[in-house]
């Protein structure tokens, strides 16, 4: 029922955003990435030769821009066929956008792509609308398709210091731990903690960068979400 819900809630806001500022350029927080990675790595981490996978990929504008910048090949998933409708029909207008395959699928299922066959994963505040099962089975699937010392880039909501997500969790409660139904979308939401992160992603990857949005709060009351930023690489 919550990927019914998602699904119908991203085609129609995709068709017509209302909750949304849909973009189509490419994420500071990707590039901020992108950077990090040329340093840690090597100027040649991002090679023409490399498979990029973006779960979540909306309208396809981060791994288009990777495509651009660096030729890569990619996968993106998405739920919402409106979105992915959108990435083919930018893909089809770039120059190397033949290296791209974008597909409806629900990043809550397996995915259908070869064990160690993916480079860089991208998971851009998309995970956090997956139940606590298929999180389970989405970080066992994304440690299986990645190469050894594969990344991840991985941002999402972080509760601590969040007084609005704590709110939602109280009076929203998705009946989970740090859960909660979004009172506007209609959907759930999960909110990540310092121990979850650890307990999840832990014994599979290797944190190697972290960093917190500041705590956005106007005059004593939350205004903004907060988020946190991951770089993993698989063990």
């Amino acid at each position: 029922m919550n990927e019914k819900r998602l699904k119908e809630f991203w085609d129609k806001e995709y068709k017509k955003p209302e909750l949304f500022e849909i973009s189509d350029g490419v994420s500071s927080d990707l590039q901020k990435f992108t950077r990090w990675a040329k340093k840690e790595y090597g100027d040649d981490v991002f090679r023409s030769d490399i498979t990029v996978l973006d779960a979540g990929c909306g309208n396809g504008r981060n791994l288009l821009w990777m495509n651009e910048e660096f030729r890569v090949r990619g996968f993106g998933y998405d739920i919402s066929e409106e979105a992915i409708k959108q990435a083919q029909a930018r893909a089809s207008k770039q120059k190397w956008g033949s290296k791209l395959t974008f597909i409806t699928h629900s990043i809550g299922q397996d995915i259908p792509l070869p064990d160690e066959s993916v480079d860089v994963v991208l998971d851009m505040m998309a995970s956090h609308f997956l139940k606590e099962i298929e999180r389970e089975r989405y970080i066992k699937e994304l440690h299986r398709v990645l190469k050894p010392q594969g990344i991840l880039f991985f941002k999402s909501f972080y509760g601590k210091g969040d007084k609005h997500a704590q709110d939602l969790i109280k009076n929203e409660s998705a009946g989970e731990h740090n859960a909660y139904i979004h009172p506007k979308m209609k959907v759930y939401e999960y909110v990540w903690t310092d121990e979850a992160l650890n307990k999840a992603f832990g014994e599979q990857f290797i944190l190697q960068h972290k960093e917190l949005s500041h705590q956005h709060n106007i005059r004593g009351k939350p205004n903004k979400r907060r988020s946190i930023v991951c770089y993993y690489e698989k063990r």
